[in-house]
């Protein structure tokens, strides 16, 4: 398969404040606390799917899962998808819940480097196997019942599988970093 370039500009641009009716705009007071991101903005153009995309996502977010945990699920995903704007939004999201420059550099190179906890390399891992197979392996899934309840068993699979749906719009439809946000330094560097 021949490598795929990503838009060089908006497909589909964030739908602007001057644009938004009240409908709209009260279904992104509903889901969006502070500061309107692009993401949202550009899934606003379809309000039937904002509004399903972004109950899902919260739903996932008041799961059992540590802050820590998700973080590192949705920093993984969003780096196998090479999506600069999903690691740069969660990129602060997990600095927030403690996760280090170190640990986010990490992330990047992925379950087998060293100094992750057995835990966390598994959630690596796991993202890793459903990115690459779209399912996690015997030897995964044990070590994940070894740690989680069938609770965050079930959130785990589902954090990968929505923020590689949420990468996927990102990446497709050119959805622009936010005004001064810059793209994770490994972005540029590989």
């Amino acid at each position: 398969m021949a490598p795929v370039t990503r838009p060089a500009a908006p497909r589909i641009p964030p739908l602007g404040e001057d644009e938004r009716d009240e409908a709209v705009q009260a279904l992104l007071d509903e889901f969006v606390f502070g500061t309107t991101v692009n993401v949202y903005a550009t899934m606003a153009r379809h309000p039937d799917v904002l509004a399903r995309c972004v109950r899902l996502g919260g739903e996932l977010r008041r799961g059992s899962l540590t802050v820590r945990e998700r973080e590192l699920l949705i920093l993984r995903t969003g780096w196998l998808c090479q999506s600069p704007y999903e690691f740069a939004q969660h990129a602060d999201l997990a600095r927030a819940a403690g996760v280090t420059e170190e640990e986010l550099d990490r992330i990047v190179d992925g379950p087998d480097a060293p100094g992750w906890e057995q835990d966390e390399a598994t959630l690596l891992r796991a993202a890793d196997e459903l990115h690459e197979t779209s399912s996690v392996s015997d030897g995964t899934w044990s070590n994940l019942v070894a740690r989680y309840d069938e609770r965050q068993l079930i959130e785990v699979v589902m954090f990968c599988g929505y923020y590689h749906l949420i990468s996927f719009f990102l990446n497709s439809l050119g959805v622009p970093l936010e005004e001064g946000k810059e793209p994770f330094r490994r972005f540029a560097s590989g």
